[in-house]
């Protein structure tokens, strides 16, 4: 395995990202994953309303509690982004800019998939994403995760080709790297899955088991890890975003906030120190 010759700023080694979630679906389709243990049946016609308003909680409230956390310790997240809440929730999406965080292009909703595109329908969608997220939130958008992770193999050459720092659509490694499409450069940049609110929601793991998962992540990398490592906290607006998970989250904030060896970093950031040392 090769060896990593670079360090996050300052010499640290721990760079800790906090990923936000902020999901949405379209008119008529309802996430598959619900408090709901049992689907309703395939039927046409038939629409899960109650997992509708489930997910619209986060757009509702708990996006600014999430956000109410990020201000008291002064930290700033990188927000994955549904681009219909730009037209549903557009002051949702303004407070997210308005508070300093990176928007991050989630797709135009989470049923709107780059993997069943086409070249031109996928180009397409990147900038009418790009465009409403930019407008709702004031500010620039040059990241990008799609849906449930799962690119075309058309999709990071069409990202780096309209200035795109970085997408988020790899598993395959610990750390980022870059990748070049002719002239254009961009970072693959994973998204780690162990400090995560989907154990909770899937497996019924207790809000607390995200912060003891943190803390024994700490534990580890101080007495073994000798390589930079990136530690992604990752929560959805409509899970963690309700008050119980957001305690536990902002818990996690705080020990970041206040651990001189932790870089706490947006993915822009990271995505732009990796340029820097090429």
């Amino acid at each position: 395995m090769e060896s990593v010759s670079w360090q996050w700023p300052g010499g640290k080694k721990i760079a800790v990202v906090f990923n936000v979630a902020f999901e949405a679906w379209s008119d008529g389709k309802a996430p598959g994953i619900s408090p709901m243990g049992n689907p309703l049946p395939a039927i046409p016609g038939i629409v899960d309303s109650m997992a509708i308003s489930w997910a619209a909680y986060g757009a509702k409230r708990g996006i600014y509690r999430l956000l109410d956390a990020f201000a008291r310790h002064n930290v700033r997240a990188s927000v994955m982004t549904s681009a219909i809440l730009a037209e549903r929730s557009p002051e949702a999406v303004r407070a997210v800019g308005d508070g300093g965080h990176e928007v991050v292009s989630h797709s135009y909703a989470m049923d709107v998939m780059p993997v069943m595109m086409s070249v031109e329908e996928e180009r397409l969608n990147i900038e009418r994403c790009t465009d409403l997220l930019a407008h709702a939130s004031r500010s620039r958008v040059r990241g990008w995760i799609s849906p449930r992770g799962t690119p075309s193999p058309n999709t990071a050459r069409l990202l780096s080709e309209v200035d795109y720092l970085w997408y988020g659509d790899v598993f395959d490694d610990d750390l980022p790297y870059v990748q070049t499409f002719g002239e254009s450069r961009i970072v693959a940049l994973p998204l780690s899955m162990d400090v995560n609110d989907m154990r909770s929601m899937k497996y019924g793991d207790p809000p607390r088991a995200m912060l003891e998962t943190f803390e024994e992540h700490l534990a580890r990398i101080t007495k073994r890890e000798r390589e930079p490592v990136i530690v992604d906290a990752t929560v959805h607006a409509h899970i963690f975003g309700r008050p119980h998970g957001a305690h536990y989250y902002e818990r996690i904030v705080e020990i970041a906030a206040n651990t001189p060896e932790i870089w706490v970093a947006t993915r822009e950031q990271i995505a732009n120190h990796m340029l820097a040392l090429k």
